[in-house]
């Protein structure tokens, strides 16, 4: 893939971040659930460091990214890599830039010396899921995800 590059995202990024979130959000039909700023975006990435994000860019301009963090896996008794987004602007698709970026995500996974690469997928998702299931992912039969946030949240904590 020629004038394709992956690297890694700096702080100057921190606005294309948002907007690539934006547009996953978009395609997600969420965008009614974002309320990321580059404030926090800034906080969490940039000096919390709870996540990385890798910046894919095609003939120098933000075309996608993946934003992902360590887990851990008890049974397996080292770290995992949960990928949380992965977005190409719907203009770039096709082009396996999509591609490009899940693999370099797996490299990494393996030289970190983690056991599994997971991440999840909305069940109307066919197009991503076919893409997964193309690269050899398998979904997780019997599983499924819980999620407390909000004013649930605060509950569950002061009991």
């Amino acid at each position: 893939m020629e004038n394709f590059i992956i690297r890694e995202a700096e702080l100057k990024d921190v606005p294309t971040i948002l907007e690539l979130i934006k547009g996953l959000a978009e395609y997600e039909k969420l965008s009614h659930e974002v309320v990321a700023t580059e404030a926090i975006l800034q906080e969490w990435l940039f000096e919390k460091k709870k996540a990385e994000v890798l910046i894919g860019e095609y003939e120098r301009v933000a075309v996608g990214f993946v934003l992902f963090f360590h887990n851990f896996s008890t049974f397996l008794g080292r770290a995992g890599i949960y990928l949380e987004d992965l977005f190409v602007k719907p203009e770039y698709r096709g082009r396996g830039f999509g591609k490009a970026l899940l693999v370099k995500l797996a490299k990494i996974t393996v030289e970190r010396g983690c056991g599994r690469f997971e991440w999840s997928c909305l069940d109307w998702n066919e197009p991503s899921i076919k893409f997964y299931l193309s690269m050899g992912a398998k979904p997780m039969e019997g599983w499924t995800v819980y999620r407390v946030t909000g004013d649930k949240l605060v509950e569950m904590a002061k009991m």
